[in-house]
C-alpha cells in the first residue's frame, strides 16, 4: 500500500484525465451522465433485493436464515479482488469498456441466481455478481469524483438509492406473484442493457488517449510533504471508515426484512414496504443533497450525519414499539445517506488527483468488504442468539464509525478554503 508514484489519474472519458473541464466519466455530453446513473439505479437493483427475497429463498433451497452472510461473503471476494486493479484497468481500457465487461458479469450472474436449482449455483454466481458490481462501483465512482462534480456524485448514489429502493417492491410483487425468480430475469436483461449502452458509448469515443504527464505533475498533490508511514496511515484509516460505513448500510439494509418478519412478526407486504422505507430514505436525502440551492460542504454532512445515525440504530435497539422501531431504520438510512459520497468526494482534496485515481477503488474495495463481511458477522451473531442482536450490532458499528472518522480527521485534516477579499 505505498503512496503511488507519479502516475496518471484514471481520467473519466477518452480524455487524458481529470480536470477543470468538468467532463462525463465514459465520454463527453449529458448523454454519459444519465448512462453513469442509470447504471447505478441497475447496480442498486440487487442490493436492495436480496434481504427481502432471502427470506423466500432460503424455504426454496431448504437453507438457514444465516446463509444470507456466506452469499455476502463471496460476492465481496469477487468485488475486492477487482477493485484492487480498477484503477489500472480504467488508464488501460476507459470507462467505458470496463463497465461493458461489468455488465455482461452480472447479466451471467444474476442469470445463475434465477435458475439455481440450489444454493450452491446461488453461492457461486455470487462471486461473480461481486465482481460485476465491484468494477461498475469503483470505475463510476473514480471516474466522477477526479472531475470534481459533487453534484454529480450526491446524484450517483442517489441513483443507487433509488435501485435499492425499488429492490425489494420489484421482488415483493415477483413473490407475491407466486415466485422470487422472475425478478432477477428482469434484473438479467437490465444488466445486459446496460452492457450495451457502455459498448456503445465505447464504439463512439474509441479508447482512452495516452496520460498527460505534464498536467499530472502540475496537479496539486496535499500529500507531497508526508513521510510514507502517515500516508500509509492515512489510506489505511480511510479504508477503515469505509469498511464500517457500508457494513453498517449494507447490514443495516440486509437484515431489516428478516428482522422485520421474523422477530417483529409483519407480513410479506408490510415488510417489502419498510424496507422500501430504509432504501428510500436513503435515496431521498441523497438526490436532496445533489439539488440543493447551495452545495452542502461533504465535511458536514459527515459530521453530523454519522452522529445521527448512532441515536437512529439505538432506537432500533430499544425498540419501543413496532412502527417507531420501522421509523428507526428509515432515519438511519437518512442519516447514512450522504456519508458515503461525502467520503469519496473527500479523497481527492486529502490525497491529491493523482493518488486518488489509485485510493478510490482501494477504498470501494474495502466498502464491499464491510458490506459483506460486516453483514456475514452479523449473519453468524443472528444464527447464534436471534434476530434481536441486530439492534445491538447496528449500534455498535455506528458508534465505530464516529470514532473510525474523528481518526482519519485527525491524520488527514481537510484544509479550509482560502478566502477572498
Amino acid at each position: 500500500m505505498g503512496k503511488p508514484r507519479q502516475q496518471a489519474s484514471p481520467g473519466p472519458g477518452p480524455g487524458p484525465g481529470p480536470g477543470p473541464g468538468h467532463r462525463s466519466p465514459g465520454g463527453p455530453g449529458r448523454g454519459a451522465d444519465v448512462l453513469s446513473l442509470g447504471s447505478f439505479v441497475v447496480l442498486g437493483l440487487p442490493d436492495g433485493m436480496l434481504g427481502t427475497a432471502w427470506p423466500s429463498m432460503r424455504v426454496t433451497f431448504g437453507a438457514p436464515v444465516g446463509d444470507l452472510g456466506l452469499i455476502l461473503l463471496l460476492a465481496t471476494a469477487g468485488s475486492v479482488l477487482v477493485t484492487a486493479f480498477v484503477g489500472q484497468l480504467i488508464r488501460r481500457l476507459g470507462v467505458a469498456a470496463l463497465l461493458t465487461v461489468a455488465g455482461l458479469a452480472a447479466a451471467t450472474g444474476y442469470a445463475g441466481f434465477a435458475v439455481a436449482p440450489g444454493l450452491w449455483l446461488v453461492l457461486a454466481a455470487a462471486v461473480l455478481t461481486g465482481a460485476a458490481a465491484g468494477m461498475m462501483d469503483a470505475g463510476l465512482n473514480t471516474a466522477v469524483a477526479l472531475t470534481g462534480r459533487q453534484r454529480l456524485l450526491n446524484l450517483l448514489h442517489g441513483a443507487y438509492g433509488i435501485g435499492t429502493a425499488i429492490g425489494p417492491l420489484v421482488i415483493t410483487a415477483a413473490i407475491l406473484a407466486g415466485s422470487w425468480r422472475p425478478a432477477y430475469v428482469a434484473l438479467v436483461a437490465l444488466d445486459l442493457v446496460v452492457a450495451g449502452f457502455w459498448l456503445r458509448q465505447r464504439r463512439r469515443y474509441g479508447p482512452p488517449a495516452a496520460p498527460d504527464a505534464a498536467a499530472d505533475a502540475a496537479a496539486p498533490d496535499p500529500a507531497a510533504g508526508w513521510s510514507r508511514r502517515r500516508y500509509r496511515a492515512v489510506v489505511a484509516a480511510g479504508m477503515g471508515v469505509f469498511f464500517v460505513y457500508t457494513g453498517l448500510e449494507v447490514g443495516a439494509g440486509q437484515w431489516e426484512a428478516s428482522f422485520c418478519r421474523g422477530h417483529l412478526n409483519l407480513s410479506a407486504g408490510v415488510t417489502g414496504l419498510a424496507t422500501f422505507g430504509y432504501w428510500g430514505a436513503l435515496t431521498a436525502v441523497r438526490i436532496g443533497l445533489a439539488l440543493a440551492p447551495r452545495p452542502v460542504p461533504p465535511q458536514a454532512v459527515v459530521r453530523w450525519g454519522s452522529p445521527v445515525a448512532v441515536l437512529a440504530a439505538a432506537v432500533i435497539w430499544w425498540q419501543p414499539g413496532t412502527a417507531v422501531t420501522v421509523i428507526g431504520f428509515v432515519a438511519l438510512g437518512g442519516a447514512l445517506a450522504g456519508v458515503f459520497p461525502a467520503l469519496i468526494s473527500l479523497t481527492p482534496v486529502r490525497l491529491g488527483e493523482r493518488s486518488a485515481g489509485h485510493v478510490i477503488s482501494w477504498q470501494v474495495g474495502a466498502a464491499a468488504a464491510g458490506g459483506a463481511g460486516l453483514s456475514a458477522l452479523i449473519g453468524l451473531l443472528i444464527g447464534a442468539t436471534s434476530l434481536a442482536v441486530l439492534g445491538p450490532a447496528v449500534t455498535v458499528l455506528a458508534a465505530i464509525l464516529v470514532l473510525a472518522e474523528l481518526i482519519l480527521t485527525r491524520l488527514a485534516p481537510i484544509p479550509r478554503p482560502a478566502r477572498t477579499s
